[in-house]
């Protein structure tokens, strides 16, 4: 269901956008907080991005077009959910190392990328597809949806450090609501004069030089 914001209720909408995108992050801040019990320095640059978002929630613009359907909210507490959901799994359920150090590379990368990615989107990061200006530039130059990327390529790093069968099932959970999170995204972001162009220009969504 994708929406104009009207201008009447467009500051009631904000509000609560960016009331949510606050708590959300807040609480995601305080379970990163809880189950890390020695930072390292992929854990502060998690931190550091957690805080950029709060800040980010308090002086983004307001959408012009927006995504609150509830295929779309289902993939959005998927999405959020699943990463911490393979941490408490695998401490019910200790899981075996693939090859930790490749995954500590991998897992540094995607946080770097991340944090690029978040960079580069500036006010216009959201947590439901919503039009806020198309982003070009950094990483969304190579492809159109990098921090989505860093989250494939983290999941991997995390599963090569620790991994069982249930991380590997949450793991295709969270993939799957990140395709359909790519989706909408990129039915809102088609209203944009630009995306025609952008789109022909930088053709891979996800993987570069494959989709």
């Amino acid at each position: 269901m994708t929406e104009k914001v009207p201008h009447v209720s467009g500051i009631f909408r904000r509000r609560f956008g960016d009331l949510l995108l606050f708590g959300v992050t807040s609480g995601e801040l305080a379970i990163l907080i809880f189950l890390t019990p020695t930072f390292s320095i992929v854990d502060w640059i998690y931190v550091i991005q957690h805080v950029l978002v709060l800040a980010i929630a308090v002086t983004r613009r307001p959408p012009e077009v927006y995504n609150h359907s509830f295929s779309s909210s289902v993939a959005v507490v998927v999405a959020y959910a699943y990463p911490y959901a393979q941490v408490v799994y695998l401490r019910w359920v200790p899981g075996d190392p693939a090859w930790p150090a490749a995954g500590f590379v991998l897992v540094s990368f995607a946080a770097c990328l991340s944090l690029a990615s978040l960079l580069s989107l500036g006010r216009r990061f959201g947590v439901f597809p919503a039009l806020r200006g198309l982003v070009t530039r950094g990483p969304y130059r190579f492809v159109r949806h990098p921090m989505y990327l860093a989250y494939v390529i983290a999941d991997i790093g995390y599963n090569l450090q620790e991994w069982n069968f249930g991380t590997a099932l949450l793991v295709l959970a969270g993939w799957a609501s990140l395709l359909s999170r790519i989706r909408a995204e990129e039915r809102i972001l088609s209203q944009d004069a630009r995306w025609s162009a952008y789109a022909a220009s930088v053709r891979c969504r996800l993987l570069p030089g494959l989709w």
